[in-house]
């Protein structure tokens, strides 16, 4: 067992000191349990509150219109810059140009199609084409009813994403929604960066 281990007299010394100098926090004539504060009367006269009216939240919205609370995906990609020629820019958004390879990701899921659509965008670079065209589809109304709205053309709201991530985003210059005879908003345009 070891021994206790005793000061030596200028510890001592500067202890003392320090004692003197230090006020107790709680002085010992306070009490240190304060009494509760007692609580008022009720008031007898006083009016009952109104009942609430029963309710369902989200009773009073229209399930049937379109809960995209963001703004619409066209309206994005015609807010972001042109990266590729304005002239071609022009003729593509007309449908003018033709796309020389296309992938149809209608019935898949989100798993199915995203290893699908970065495949096919690296088989397209490395055969040299320039534009390709998507198709996601316009997406169901599958909104349950529910107070917070979902959101439905899951993929037409993925595939954007996917092309702006890795290792599609070195590969994509433009990515634009189709015109009308191409699928308007169901498909997509990818513009290809030229492979050297």
């Amino acid at each position: 067992m070891k021994r206790p281990r005793h000061l030596s007299a200028e510890e001592r010394a500067l202890w003392d000191m320090v004692a003197k100098r230090t006020e107790p926090l709680v002085k010992p004539t306070e009490k240190l349990i304060r009494s509760a504060p007692k609580k008022p009367n009720p008031d007898i006269s006083s009016p009952k509150p109104r009942a609430i009216p029963s309710f369902n939240i989200g009773d009073a919205v229209d399930h049937r219109s379109d809960h995209d609370l963001l703004p619409s995906l066209g309206q994005k990609m015609r807010a972001a810059p042109v990266q590729m020629d304005q002239k071609a820019y022009g003729r593509l958004r007309r449908g003018k140009l033709k796309p020389e390879a296309r992938i149809d990701l209608h019935g898949m899921t989100l798993a199915q199609a995203h290893p699908a659509l970065t495949g096919f965008i690296l088989r397209s670079a490395s055969a040299g084409h320039r534009l390709v065209l998507v198709i996601t589809g316009k997406g169901k109304q599958r909104d349950d009813g529910g107070p917070i709205p979902t959101r439905f053309g899951v993929l037409r709201h993925q595939v954007p994403q996917w092309l702006a991530m890795a290792p599609l985003a070195g590969l994509v210059m433009q990515v634009t929604e189709s015109h009308i005879r191409h699928g308007g908003q169901g498909a997509y345009y990818v513009y290809l960066r030229r492979t050297r």
